[in-house]
């Protein structure tokens, strides 16, 4: 049977290309790999001699043959190390991994020049501080510069160079609702909780973002005065419209004097109010009100020796026949039944 028997024109022509082009496949394979795609090749089988010497390959591969034992010694003693630090395989500098520390022999302390001296250590330097930078704002005293605790609220100046509309006032930390007068001049109201108790206050101004600020200076809140006096009783009046406060000083030894109501001690506290258990004082300079507890235990002595309270020396408008009633006894008598009150307003009643 033929090839083509039975084969149609284009199935022949089929056949005929797909031959042809199998003869040029193979032959571009012979041209790209040469013989060794189409043949084996042969390599020499290395033979072991009793000295070392050159072998030659009579192959066209390039093999050689493996180097005896004397070789590899004799490569590995005569080539130099190639120290190339930057490969991680390399040692490090100047370390010596065969080496080992040797401690040093020990001395005897008590024979001299045994041991050697210890090192001296070296002075630490002492760095010099930095100045402190002179703030770009220069802030005088405040206006006012002194005030009482418990006084209401007050209107602060601050006097400085140069200001700016930005520029706050902070008190105590506190930033204040500040008012722009001029360069020279900020001013702020100051509510009477920030001064309700005495102490220093500190005073700056600075920009919100703090790039321009201040010195600070301080203002001063101080206690207010208070009267010195001992409240060591009253003789009331029918009426109480002419009751009279009596007090010792603060010194000892004082003689007892009295006040009424409206009168002022001491040159400045204003007697607003008596009342068997205290007195109120008003500063008249001031406007600062005081409440003064009577005194249990007086410390002033009377006539024969007489100490503590009800006194029992003469007290400058008391009689010396009206009795004295302790602090502890305190009230008007009251009318017995069927007697008639007595209405004159300036009779003493007992001394509280």
């Amino acid at each position: 049977m033929g090839l083509f028997e039975g084969k149609t024109p284009t199935e022949r022509n089929k056949l005929i290309a797909a031959g042809v082009l199998g003869v040029v496949a193979l032959v571009a394979l012979y041209l790209a790999f040469g013989r060794s795609f189409f043949g084996g090749s042969t390599t020499a089988a290395p033979k072991n001699s009793p000295t070392p010497r050159t072998t030659t390959s009579t192959n066209n591969t390039g093999d050689r043959a493996v180097p005896s034992l004397s070789e590899q010694e004799f490569v590995y003693q005569t080539t130099p190390v190639d120290y190339a630090p930057g490969y991680a395989s390399a040692p490090d500098p100047g370390r010596n991994i065969f080496a080992f520390y040797e401690p040093p022999k020990p001395c005897d302390p008590r024979k001299p020049g045994d041991c050697p001296p210890s090192p001296i250590p070296s002075p630490t330097p002492t760095i010099p501080p930095s100045p402190v930078p002179t703030p770009p704002i220069a802030l005088r005293v405040p206006i006012p510069m002194n005030v009482y605790a418990g006084s209401p609220g007050f209107r602060l100046q601050v006097d400085g160079t140069p200001f700016t509309p930005t520029m706050k006032i902070y008190f105590d930390g506190v930033e204040m609702a500040t008012s722009y007068v001029n360069q020279n001049k900020l001013s702020t109201e100051v509510s009477a909780n920030l001064i309700a108790q005495p102490g220093q206050r500190v005073i700056a101004v600075r920009t919100p973002d703090g790039m321009l600020y201040s010195n600070t200076v301080l203002l001063m809140v101080n206690p207010p005065p208070k009267p010195t006096v001992q409240y060591i009783g009253m003789i009331g009046r029918s009426r109480y419209n002419n009751d009279t406060a009596y007090f010792i000083g603060a010194g000892a030894g004082t003689t007892p004097f009295g006040a009424r109501l409206n009168d002022v001690v001491s040159g400045q506290f204003r007697l607003i109010n008596i009342t068997p258990a205290e007195v109120v004082f008003e500063d008249i300079n001031l406007g600062f009100k005081h409440r003064v507890a009577i005194t249990k235990t007086q410390t002033g002595t009377g006539p024969g020796g007489t100490t503590g309270f009800p006194f029992s020396g003469s007290i400058p408008g008391i009689p010396d026949n009206i009795p004295r009633m302790p602090s502890g006894q305190q009230g008007r008598p009251t009318p017995r039944p069927g007697e008639k009150k007595d209405d004159v307003d300036d009779k003493d009643d007992p001394p509280s």
